[in-house]
Order: structure tokens, then C-alpha cells, then sequence
């Protein structure tokens, strides 16, 4: 199997290379941080996944501005001219209706074309998805402090000869993973973009938050997130299924953010992807479930719509003009009415039965 290499041109001049594999029906992959489409090709942490796709469907993949294969040393470096790219690349392969594919990070490319364009994308596919970037994570200890290590590290680390930084990653994202996946994981982050590129460009995607693009997603979508994923924790994927109106989330039981082809959670992932894309668009949105709304208050309500829109409870309390231990309360006897344990089940039961989306229940105090 080959891929066949190409070159586009976005709206301000900046040439993407792009790479067409495998027949049948058109599957785009999001860009997502440091990638080099000929690295990635011949590499045993990304060949097993490209080959079972390029099975089954004609895989599109690029480089993003700034990496790889596409132009770099680039002053205009943002996630408003990475997305301008991918729409750019869209036209220029000129599919009238197509699946697209996020991994990690660079799944915010693919949410936000999928918002922007609902009448070209067929189904909203997202592996290991945060809803928000590790800057954004103020939540969770320590998350910011992390972040910031693991920018020093990739500038230590930009250096071939010097791989011990480099690793840092390679650890996180494949733990179980061969020496060989770890010196492939070096070899990506060599050859994909300079440290100072690299340096520039993970910021970006550590600051997006998802939230509002998510809500305006109308696609059929799947959310597959590895259950002891240690780049990506749980929760985010679980969150982020929980505000698309039409989305199944599949938790895989592993612990590598990109699966090993020999591992047991490997053909789960590959059974619920096929099975996915290959349902048709229009018969995949699930019947809406019933809530008992008569049974919640105005202003329990009012604090589902919030729950639903994914707000937490400081902002919760501060849009409903409640203190925050007011807003926990509410929230423990709706939780309680609707027959759910934890706040995503909260946001997936309300938005299936259309609370917190355009056109759902209207808040009113």
C-alpha cells in the first residue's frame, strides 16, 4: 500500500502537503501537533491505524502549516490559519460530503470545521479528545505547572542527539509501548518541526476550549477515549460526548493514548470505528429520551439548562445569581429526579432529550 504525496495552496500563499492513501469512501484527518506524513507513514506507532483505514476508505492526511512536509519558519502560526487550511484543503479535493477524523489535540480543527460546516460533514469521528487545553485546565492540581514542563522539555529536546527529553512523550502518549515505538515517537518530533515551531505551536491547542463549538456540532458523532489515558484524562472525552446532541462515547480499556496494534482494546477501537462510518448519516441519531422535566422546579430547570450548556457551578452560580453551594444542591436533587450519578450523564441525558441545545428548554428565572 502507498501514499501518494500532494501539494496545496492556503488562502495567504503557504504551501500544505497532503497525502491521499486506500479506496472507498473519503475519510479526512484533522491536523493535529508535529506531524510529517512520510515519518508517520513508516512508523509503527501511526502504519498499523493508516493501513486499516486505507483498507476501507480513501484517507486524507496533511501536515500543518509550520510542520512536516508542509512550509515552515512561518510567522502566521495560529488556529485560525490551521483551520483556514484544512477549509482551504477541503476545496481543493473538492468532496462534496465527507468523514472526518480527530486525534488528540488537533481534534479542535475537526469539531470546528464539523460546527462551521454541517452540510459537509457526514459523521464526527474523535479519538482521545480534550475539550479543553492543558492551559485551560485550571481545575485539575497542577495541570498548568505541567504544561509548562513539558514545554521545556520539548525545546530541550528538539536536539536528535539528545533523545532523553524527547522521551518524556513518547511515555505519556504509547506507555506500553516497544522501544522501537519510543525511538519512532523521537524520530516524529525530529523530523516534524524545529523546537522553537514546536515551541510556538503546542500553546496554541493548550489554550482552545471546545465548549461552545461543540454544542453547535449536528453530525452523528464517536467519541473513543482511552480509560486510563495519561495525556488526555477520561473525563474530558466523557465531557465533550456529553455536549455534541447526537454522540456515542466508547471508553477503550487501555492505558496508550494511540493504540498498539497487539493490544486487546485494538479491535474494540477498529470494530466501533467501522461500524460507526459505515452507518448512514441519517440513521444514526439516536430517538431522544424522555426526561421528567414535570418533576423538576423552574429553577432546577434552569440549572439543568446550565448543566446541559457545560457550565460548572462558580458559572453556573454567577449566571443564575446563586451561591455556588445553592447551585450544588439544586444539582444533587436533579441528578436525583433524572436518574443520573455523575454530571456527564447529567449533560448526556439532557442534551439527547434536546435541553441545552438551540431549540431545547428556555431558560427563564
Amino acid at each position: 500500500m502507498e501514499q501518494r504525496i500532494r501539494y496545496c495552496k492556503s488562502a495567504d500563499g503557504v504551501k500544505i502537503a497532503y497525502a491521499v492513501s486506500g479506496e472507498g469512501p473519503p475519510l479526512v484527518v484533522a491536523g493535529t501537533w508535529l506531524t510529517h506524513l512520510e515519518n508517520q507513514w513508516h512508523s509503527p506507532v501511526w502504519r498499523p491505524l493508516l493501513e486499516a483505514l486505507s483498507r476501507e476508505y480513501t484517507v486524507v492526511r496533511y501536515d500543518l502549516r509550520g510542520c512536516g512536509l508542509s512550509h515552515r519558519h512561518l510567522e502566521d502560526v495560529s488556529f485560525d490559519t490551521w483551520l483556514q487550511d484544512f477549509e482551504r484543503l477541503i476545496e481543493t479535493l473538492d468532496f462534496a460530503k465527507f468523514a472526518v477524523f480527530g486525534t488528540c489535540i488537533g481534534s479542535a480543527i475537526a469539531i470546528e470545521y464539523a460546527a462551521r460546516h454541517p452540510d459537509r460533514v457526514t459523521h464526527l469521528v474523535l479519538h482521545g479528545v480534550p475539550l479543553r487545553g492543558r492551559l485551560r485546565r485550571t481545575d485539575r492540581p497542577k495541570e498548568v505547572e505541567k504544561a509548562k514542563l513539558l514545554l521545556d522539555c520539548l525545546r530541550l529536546g528538539s536536539d536528535p542527539e539528545n533523545q532523553a527529553f524527547a522521551q518524556v512523550y513518547a511515555s505519556m502518549f504509547q506507555p506500553g509501548g516497544s522501544f522501537e515505538h519510543m525511538r519512532s515517537w523521537c524520530s516524529q518530533q525530529f523530523a516534524a518541526a524545529s523546537g522553537e515551531i514546536a515551541e510556538r505551536m503546542l500553546p496554541i491547542f493548550w489554550n482552545v476550549d471546545m465548549t461552545s463549538a461543540l454544542r453547535r456540532v449536528r453530525c452523528p458523532s464517536l467519541v473513543l477515549h482511552a480509560e486510563r489515558d495519561r495525556t488526555v484524562p477520561v473525563e474530558e472525552g466523557r465531557t465533550v460526548a456529553g455536549l455534541i446532541a447526537d454522540c456515542r462515547l466508547v471508553v477503550l480499556d487501555t492505558e496508550n493514548h494511540i493504540l498498539l496494534a497487539d493490544e486487546p482494546a485494538w479491535p474494540h477501537f477498529l470494530a466501533e470505528l467501522r461500524g460507526f462510518l459505515s452507518t448512514p448519516a441519517a440513521a444514526s441519531a439516536p430517538a431522544r429520551n424522555a426526561l421528567p422535566i414535570g418533576t423538576l422546579t423552574p429553577r432546577e430547570r434552569n440549572v439543568l439548562e446550565c448543566v446541559a450548556r457545560g457550565l460548572d457551578n462558580s458559572e453556573i452560580a454567577a449566571s443564575l445569581e446563586l451561591s455556588e453551594k445553592t447551585v450544588r444542591n439544586h444539582i444533587t436533587r436533579v441528578f436525583a429526579k433524572i436518574g443520573v450519578e455523575h454530571r456527564y450523564e447529567a449533560i448526556v441525558r439532557a442534551r439527547d432529550a434536546g435541553v441545552g441545545i438551540e431549540g431545547g428548554l428556555v431558560n427563564s428565572r
